[in-house]
């Protein structure tokens, strides 16, 4: 993500009707206050290298959360029928897989299609999908692209490299505290007859936020 300054042009894409409805705000919780405090006493007493700690930072933001999500977005381009479930009752179709817990209990999926790219920003604070998605991006919970998305999407979405059709609408999906939503991007070109493993490899974290595309076969 290279540049998010706020501005209050609006594209006239369609931004979802849902209304905000927190119960937290932008500040530290307890625990994740005492978290950093213990973090920053055990780095100065040397006792925890914080190059160990940024591995596992790492390692939970781009591989052990967002590969659970893949995994539910190649089943759902492969299985029809869970395809279903997952637009029926995503939170279920995805605990069917063993993806649950907290910050994941209430999902909804949106599908991408030729007509329609679904983007999510939470405007007011962070909330994020863990059980499917890992840590959240560092510019998730940045000010400028919380504010950005909703006035001109289209031009954030340039920003992270993603050219759509004109002709193709971007909603923009703002979760709550008790909702969460995951992006199923399209099936790109040229993946037919790969494995469901395959498959899971062509998902980003960024296709199923809605800031980036499903890998072509050849990005692999």
């Amino acid at each position: 993500m290279q540049k998010l300054a706020h501005t209050h042009v609006r594209e006239g894409e369609d931004i979802s009707d849902d209304h905000h409805n927190h119960d937290h705000d932008n500040h530290l919780s307890d625990m994740d206050a005492k978290v950093r405090a213990l973090q920053t006493i055990l780095v100065e007493k040397g006792l925890v290298d914080p190059a160990a700690v940024d591995v596992v930072v790492e390692t939970y933001e781009h591989k052990v959360g967002p590969r659970n999500g893949a995994q539910v977005v190649a089943k759902a381009w492969v299985d029809p029928e869970f395809r279903a479930s997952l637009e029926k009752n995503a939170s279920a179709a995805i605990n069917s897989l063993g993806f649950d817990g907290r910050q994941g209990e209430h999902m909804h999926a949106v599908f991408n299609t030729p007509e329609q790219h679904n983007m999510v920003v939470c405007t007011l604070c962070s909330c994020y999908p863990w059980p499917v998605l890992g840590l959240p991006p560092v510019w998730y919970k940045s000010p400028p692209y919380r504010s950005r998305v909703v006035y001109e999407p289209r031009k954030v979405l340039g920003e992270f490299g993603v050219e759509l059709p004109e002709g193709t609408k971007i909603k923009v999906w703002d979760p709550t505290a008790e909702l969460r939503y995951l992006v199923i991007p399209m099936r790109p070109a040229g993946s037919d007859g790969m494995s469901e493993s395959e498959l899971t490899d062509l998902v980003t974290r960024d296709s199923m936020i809605g800031t980036g595309l499903a890998l072509e076969p050849e990005q692999e």
